[in-house]
């Protein structure tokens, strides 16, 4: 690497996986540039959780003081027969889960924690957001990297030290870098709502869908999701099925496959999808493995644009993060060698990231078991001791990216 490149960092796209790497990145003394085309910031009404591997980076970063008021620390992930509407294992998490993994496990609704990563970047003099901006090209040479950014039809170009495509699952930098779109349509599809505890569908739920818990209910045609966001006064509902997709069409979301897929489900959960509407479509995609994150002339993916897979282990936020601290660490940590930062943070997030979508996967088959195999499941995790559960997931929330060892 030319040590008389610029410290700069462009950053293009300014969701969680962007605003963490330009905080990341300027707690290292870079000075950092983040596009976004979007008009202006701003992020879908729908919840996320935090495990105790994505909110210790993002305290050390100084992110987690903005978002707190609004979040919620539940106590424990409850699993249950969807069809009996019984609970068959559960995760224990609130102080049990800051004593085993040394951070909290929290959850909180998307547009909160987008502030608050706007408002920590904000208080940053080396961090500059523009919005209506869109990487749309970069050149990779023998002195870097040069990089076209489209202003309303305004093209302007800079040499930066390195190109960070943040940009989710249809990201322009991978697309740009591999000369096609690679993401595909796993045909399954997310359907999202926030309903208010205080109404009348909330007050229904509340038996099954307590608000110091994460609720999980399994089906072999589905599985729905349920926490508190709001600091409680609301609840996150999140439901996969198998779905279709059609990129041209307009309008709002009929959920009619999602009642399709839980019919026969019973009591309040049986009639929740025309209870707790609207209902928001997102279409489900993935990144295929073996692409390249990297390239040495100064250009990194992180978060979806890189990995996005599908939500079977509420990771892909977490995944995020850590890869936006382990490139800043990593750059940061080997001045005048960044063709070695590169080639390190792919070695150091490939397997990482690959071990996480393999338990997805095994999440996936276990949550969707049906006739015998779903019986047993049942069986084995009623069995089992919540902390025998909590173990399982020491590999996965006890990672510290930030350490060494991770790097």
């Amino acid at each position: 690497m030319d040590v008389s490149r610029p410290r700069q960092i462009v950053i293009a796209g300014a969701g969680i996986a962007g605003l963490t790497a330009a905080i990341a990145f300027a707690r290292r003394g870079f000075a950092v540039r983040v596009f976004e085309q979007a008009p202006e910031l701003a992020e879908a009404g729908a919840g996320i959780q935090l495990s105790p591997n994505a909110t210790r980076l993002l305290d050390r970063l100084g992110v987690t003081e903005y978002f707190l008021p609004a979040a919620v620390r539940p106590e424990r992930i409850a699993l249950h027969d969807a069809r009996r509407q019984r609970r068959i294992a559960e995760v224990p998490l609130g102080e049990a889960a800051e004593k085993r993994w040394g951070a909290p496990y929290l959850v909180v609704h998307r547009a909160d924690l987008q502030s608050a990563l706007k408002a920590r970047a904000a208080r940053d003099p080396d961090i500059e957001i523009a919005t209506g901006a869109r990487v749309s090209d970069a050149a990779l040479h023998a002195r870097g990297v040069t990089v076209s950014v489209d202003r309303g039809g305004a093209i302007s170009e800079s040499m930066p030290l390195l190109l960070v495509g943040a940009d989710g699952v249809w990201s322009s930098v991978r697309a740009i870098g591999s000369g096609h779109h690679s993401e595909r349509f796993t045909g399954e599809v997310a359907w999202r709502a926030t309903l208010r505890r205080d109404s009348r569908a909330g007050a229904a739920l509340a038996e099954i869908m307590p608000a110091d818990q994460v609720s999980v209910f399994l089906d072999p045609r589905f599985h729905l999701v349920a926490y508190p966001v709001r600091g409680g006064s609301a609840l996150n509902l999140v439901a996969i099925a198998k779905g279709s997709w059609n990129p041209l069409a307009k309008g709002p979301a009929d959920p009619a496959p999602l009642e399709a897929a839980m019919r026969g489900v019973r009591g309040p959960l049986g009639t929740i999808v025309k209870d707790a509407g609207p209902w928001t479509f997102w279409p489900i995609h993935e990144v295929p493995a073996g692409l390249a994150w990297t390239a040495r002339q100064g250009a990194a993916l992180i978060g979806d644009a890189a990995h996005a897979m599908p939500p079977y282990g509420a990771q892909g936020a977490a995944m995020a993060i850590e890869d936006a601290v382990t490139l800043a660490e990593l750059v940061a940590a080997r001045p005048g060698d960044l063709t070695g930062a590169l080639e390190a943070y792919e070695a150091a997030r490939r397997p990482r990231v690959e071990q996480v979508a393999k338990r997805g996967r095994f999440n996936k088959w276990m949550w969707n078991a049906g006739g015998f195999v779903r019986l047993g499941r049942n069986m084995v995790l009623a069995r089992r001791k919540p902390e025998q559960l909590a173990a399982d997931l020491d590999w996965i929330y006890g990672f510290d990216a930030m350490t060494a060892d991770a790097r």
